[in-house]
């Protein structure tokens, strides 16, 4: 560690001005945004419509599919902008040779990933036909390219490096729907898991790594202004993604401070929740306690020391109407 803040240290020198003060003097005097600062930074790096998003795209492919491509113009970008009502907003998909590709990062763990990429693919599949004039009324049947669902996890629970989540999962009752399945396959990029997959693509590897550098820092108690701009001081350091922290650092910035405070918020509500459940179910096991004790005729005295509620509490208990 005192290695790399000697190596930051003679950067900044070298450069004059440390990367910090830049963005401290650019949050001062901001330059007008050419977009919103509403993408993730993992769309932002693979899935916008540039030369460089699209090899970076592209090394992606190859990597997680173990092919060889090397067109990028070969993907063709089918992401659906601001598809409110299924809240994927921030995914990537694409289409490349005879498969629709959809990826998606996530912070948090959501079982609910496979219907709502079901959901997501549906559109796809209906824009890809009406393009094309197909009609799937007639007695020829309609080709669609295979469908590929990956969700990119580096949130903070335990799961392998591959995982499968599966729709079949939430049918109701339990195996209704015999051979219908769909799946979307979970790759875990959190801490030091898929290394080797990382390693076979450099754009993912300094995603991962940037990321990372913002929870350590985060771990370790620093403010998350603090926490951001010296892991993007690092990740301009050592030249991640061939100079892309450096050439959009204000972005880079706004968007991941805009997606860790979220990541944050959404992780306060879920604890709030959580305690809050806790909590009302502790209150029921107290009445139910209470309710056991009355229906034995225990004094009420005896009811509120091995209780706590109160007397006005119990006596309450007392005059609910007894439901069947």
């Amino acid at each position: 560690m005192n290695n790399e803040n000697e190596q930051l240290a003679a950067v900044r020198k070298t450069q004059g001005n440390s990367v910090t003060a830049e963005l401290e003097n650019a949050s001062l005097n901001p330059p007008k945004p050419k977009r919103e600062y509403k993408d993730r930074l993992f769309k932002a790096i693979f899935g916008r419509d540039t030369e460089e998003s699209k090899r970076w795209r592209l090394d992606l492919y190859n990597a997680l599919n173990n092919t060889n491509y090397t067109d990028p113009d070969a993907l063709t970008l089918t992401t659906i902008e601001n598809v409110i009502y299924i809240t994927m907003k921030n995914d990537i998909s694409f289409l490349i040779g005879s498969q629709m590709n959809l990826y998606e990062q996530q912070s948090s763990f959501n079982p609910n990933m496979p219907l709502r990429g079901l959901m997501y693919f549906a559109q796809l599949y209906q824009m890809y036909l009406a393009e094309r004039g197909e009609d799937l009324f007639g007695s020829r049947l309609v080709k669609i390219p295979a469908p590929s669902f990956v969700v990119f996890y580096n949130g903070d629970r335990k799961l392998p490096d591959v995982s499968k989540l599966r729709l079949s999962d939430a049918f109701e009752p339990m195996g209704s729907a015999e051979g219908f399945e769909w799946t979307a396959s979970v790759i875990n990029i959190g801490g030091n898991h898929s290394e080797g997959l990382q390693k076979k693509c450099k754009a993912l590897y300094a995603y991962c790594s940037y990321v990372n550098r913002v929870k350590q820092n985060l771990k370790a108690k620093q403010p998350l202004r603090k926490a951001v701009e010296e892991a993007l001081d690092y990740a301009i350091t050592q030249n991640m993604l061939e100079g892309y922290f450096k050439q959009q650092k204000m972005e880079v910035l706004n968007m991941s401070l805009t997606e860790f405070d979220q990541e944050q918020y959404d992780r306060n509500r879920r604890r709030e929740g959580y305690l809050d459940g806790e909590e009302a179910g502790f209150a029921r096991g107290k009445q139910d306690a209470a309710r056991n004790m009355l229906a034995d005729g225990l004094p009420l005295e005896k009811i509120v020391l091995y209780t706590g509620l109160s007397i006005e509490d119990i006596q309450a208990l007392e005059t609910e109407p007894v439901t069947v």
